[in-house]
């Protein structure tokens, strides 16, 4: 095979010759394709907030976080890697969704992921409300089994009920966990700080076999540590990657939907994503960006910096693999 025949098919328009502000408003203007072929990683919005229990706007957080990434270039060089010599990648735009209606709107992104997997596609999931990982993870858990999870957010996400109600972004990893879609031995939670019910809203998730990682323990560890815990956890098998945003400061990401003061900073999150090479990544969400309540587009520059972090981890996963 020809260096030719082998380099990636799909990329990002150039801005040596092409103004970022011009063309359609794609993920670091990838080419918008729904053709699967000779793609490695795509990049999907979901625009669905049916399930938030506080502020709702997260169905926006797509087009923002796709606006605010036109000034990303191809090269890493934190991780040391041009992502685009070793992946194909491309928008595939949005999945349809029915706003409104939870369960159908589940089903609807399940059956809008399963085609990537099937092709052996990553997907990598702008939201919309933290609610869509479970379906995210039912279409994941269809092609590659029971996966392990790296959830990193300011709240476990493990909730029983919520209103009585079973399906909102409050509840979707005890949800996961009762379906059988993750590994609770193969899964870690990190970041977890701010007021609570009580203290089984953390305990809840210890019981149900999830790893915690707090805010507290995370800063006395350190970026380094945690990552190194967060690899240990998962181990060697294939695992989704769940960011919310409000895992960082609101002072660097304002722009969400239940924002929890006193989190990381953009540049120790940024640090902690770069932490992750050597994980077999089965796919990745970005959540929780409403940027009606963002300013000057800093939640939303925030999101695409570290949907850019995904990328290289696996660009740099695809440079080991040639080598």
């Amino acid at each position: 095979m020809t260096p030719a025949e082998s380099a990636p098919r799909y990329g990002p328009a150039d801005a040596l010759n092409y103004p970022r502000f011009e063309g359609i408003p794609t993920f670091m203007r990838l080419p918008h394709v729904l053709d699967l072929t000779g793609v490695d990683v795509a990049i999907v919005g979901v625009p669905f907030d049916t399930g938030a229990t506080y502020r709702d706007g997260a169905r926006f957080g797509p087009q923002a976080v796709r606006t605010a990434s036109r000034l990303l270039r191809p090269y890493n060089p934190a991780l040391n890697v041009n992502i685009f010599d070793y992946l194909s990648v491309i928008d595939y735009s949005d999945l349809p969704i029915a706003p409104g209606f939870i369960v159908e709107s589940f089903a609807k992104i399940e059956d809008g992921l399963r085609p990537l997997y099937e092709a052996g596609v990553v997907p990598i999931v702008i939201g919309g409300d933290h609610s869509i990982v479970l379906p995210e993870l039912r279409a994941a858990y269809a092609a590659h089994g029971t996966v392990g999870l790296a959830h990193f957010d300011s709240h476990s996400d493990t909730w029983d009920r919520y209103w009585d109600q079973k399906y909102t972004h409050g509840t979707p990893f005890r949800r996961a966990i009762e379906e059988g879609l993750i590994d609770p031995a193969r899964s870690i939670q990190v970041g977890m700080r701010g007021s609570i019910y009580s203290a089984d809203d953390l305990e809840d998730a210890e019981r149900l076999g999830l790893e915690m990682i707090t805010h507290r323990e995370m800063t006395d560890l350190g970026m380094p540590a945690v990552a190194e815990r967060v690899r240990r956890r998962v181990g060697s098998g294939q695992t989704f990657l769940s960011f919310d945003i409000d895992f960082i400061d609101p002072s660097c990401a304002p722009g969400t939907g239940t924002p929890e003061v006193g989190g990381p900073l953009t540049r120790e999150a940024l640090q902690l994503m770069r932490g992750l090479t050597g994980i077999h990544f089965a796919g990745f969400d970005l959540v929780e960006i409403l940027p009606q309540y963002d300013v000057a587009e800093l939640t939303a520059m925030t999101g695409a910096n570290v949907i850019y972090e995904f990328l290289s981890l696996l660009a740099v996963q695809r440079s080991q693999q040639r080598s």
